[in-house]
């Protein structure tokens, strides 16, 4: 790096700081974390989509699919079920919750059923994401440090201040549209690695010639995630096409990070168009992305100097990347392959995945917390005073991701996967929780709280006496169970239910043939995937 990529990264620095300051604006709850309800679909869609695509999927998603043991394109499979989670959220799901006007997502388990289950969900949802976010910041920091050799702490302090002092000021508005710039540029930062890689190949049909055939299958209707130990029978069409349902319509539709975003949306319409363009445009980005993966992975193997160079910058940060190898891939290609000025271009992209997801979450974690555990004993607060203590427990909630980002070598070795397995034990119950909520009328507090428990309970047994049953499959039987155990206890215990909010169903058949024709094309487009690169 020189002085040019230096300046793009101050640059860059101060530009946020200044949407900050742009946005600042805030006279009410509704302004403060719904953006004034004014946000349309264009937003909005990158605004998802750039949580959702953080910096561990820009660094260790590559890695994946052109180095890692078991990885290849089955990759694109985590994408089989974004389409239909999406057509289900649009009809049944995502209308009644935007009717409600709630802020805090949990807000509607109250109104139908009681302050436990809201509370409940809540807390677990502001613990496992702040610690989560807390883990990527940290693993971004160290790539950071051994690659560009800015020191860790230093790489924490500076994407934790730039990212809390302009959500600080600018609540939502400034959190979108700072997603909407940083996926602009993450989105370049992949392109950018793709041609610059497949230059130094020699050329797409050099890269044809040389990648690792084993690595382009990306459809097995043959494993099915009950693998018995086996780590090769988990990323299966049907585990992750039904499991991954559930666990993206659960994440899009019950998650505060996202469901957030629906919640500050004009209206319905504009709704149809964010889920429709959620559900169409993740594939291709993933697509993309997993091909420069394949592409950096192949020059890897067939340049001894990238090789080397990976080995030394490992070797000389082997005690806290241990087990990290593969992750270095891109950075340590952007730093020796890419002339001065994108160098600067790429590592602004990894600083603004890191930033996105931090900004996202401590957003959605201050809503959460103003909304359920706050108003509940101040409810008579002043808009004044409420977007005064809304910004202070964003600063509070950026402190706690940035202290977990500061200690998580002790733990982070495993977290990631540890992590995805606890959204896992959560997601399928808590989206029954929903679904009861909303489409059933005669369940009452006692039987949801209590399917809930059981629901949890029962993946909590899978994960830790059945390691058979891949944890993707944990969505769909956490659900599954949660209902059915709701259903029943709610049949066999008479209790009045809430009759709670109205329930509002949306027309929206056009937008689900749409995403249903989609569904198809692209399993017959990743199924045909090991041709066009033969």
């Amino acid at each position: 790096m020189n002085y040019i990529d230096y300046i793009i990264i101050v640059v860059y620095l101060v530009g946020f700081l200044g949407i900050g300051y742009f946005f600042k604006e805030n006279k009410s709850s509704g302004d403060y974390f719904l953006g004034g309800r004014s946000m349309g679909w264009l937003p909005l869609s990158l605004s998802t989509m750039a949580t959702q695509l953080s910096a561990i999927s820009f660094i260790s998603a590559p890695a994946f699919v052109g180095l890692k043991d078991g990885g290849g394109l089955q990759w694109l499979t985590y994408e089989f079920g974004v389409p239909l989670a999406m057509a289900f959220l649009l009809i049944a799901i995502i209308p009644s919750l935007y009717k409600s006007g709630i802020v805090s997502v949990y807000e509607y388990l109250e109104k139908r059923f009681d302050a436990s289950s809201r509370l409940l969900i809540s807390f677990v949802f502001q613990v496992s994401r702040s610690v989560a976010t807390g883990v990527m910041v940290y693993t971004m920091a160290l790539i950071l440090q051994a690659t560009v050799g800015v020191d860790f702490w230093i790489s924490i302090l500076i994407i934790g201040v730039i990212t809390l002092v302009y959500s600080f000021q600018g609540g939502m508005k400034a959190v979108i549209w700072g997603d909407v710039i940083q996926m602009v540029i993450l989105f370049l930062g992949i392109v950018i690695c793709l041609a610059y890689g497949i230059s130094e190949l020699g050329g797409f049909e050099n890269f044809l010639t040389h990648v690792d055939q084993e690595r382009l299958t990306a459809v097995d209707f043959g494993k099915w995630g009950f693998n018995n130990g086996d780590k090769q029978d988990e990323f299966g069409f049907w585990p992750m096409v039904i499991g991954g349902f559930f666990l993206y319509a659960s994440y899009y539709g019950t998650d505060q990070t996202q469901s957030q975003r629906l919640l500050s949306a004009k209206g319905m319409p504009t709704i149809k168009k964010l889920l429709l363009a959620n559900g169409l445009f993740r594939f291709p980005l993933t697509l993309t992305y997993c091909i420069m993966g394949l592409v950096l992975g192949t020059l890897l193997l067939q340049d001894a100097g990238f090789q080397a160079t990976m080995d030394a910058v490992y070797n000389a940060n082997i005690d806290s990347l241990e087990g990290k190898k593969a992750d270095l891939m891109v950075p340590v290609f952007i730093i020796n392959y890419l002339p001065n000025g994108i160098i600067g271009i790429l590592i602004v992209a990894i600083m603004s995945a890191a930033m996105s997801s931090l900004s996202s979450t401590v957003n959605s974690l201050s809503a959460v917390t103003m909304e359920d555990f706050v108003k509940r004993f101040k409810p008579d607060m002043d808009n004044k005073k409420y977007v005064f203590t809304s910004r202070l427990l964003s600063l509070f909630w950026g402190l706690v991701c940035l202290f977990f980002a500061f200690f998580a070598g002790n733990i982070e070795g495993t977290v990631i996967e540890v992590i995805n397995k606890v959204s896992s034990v959560f997601y399928g119950p808590i989206l029954a929780a929903f679904v009861l909520a909303i489409l059933t009328k005669k369940t009452h507090a006692l039987g949801a709280n209590l399917g809930i428990v059981v629901g949890v309970l029962f993946n909590m047994y899978l994960w830790l006496y059945v390691p058979e049953v891949f944890w993707f499959w944990w969505n769909a039987i956490g659900c599954l169970v949660t209902i059915l155990v709701a259903v029943v206890f709610s049949h066999i215990i008479k209790r009045k239910a809430n009759k709670g909010l109205e329930v509002v169903y949306y027309a929206g058949r056009k937008e689900l043939y749409i995403l249903l024709g989609f569904f198809l094309l692209i399993i017959l487009f990743s199924i045909g995937l090991p041709k066009f690169f033969s």
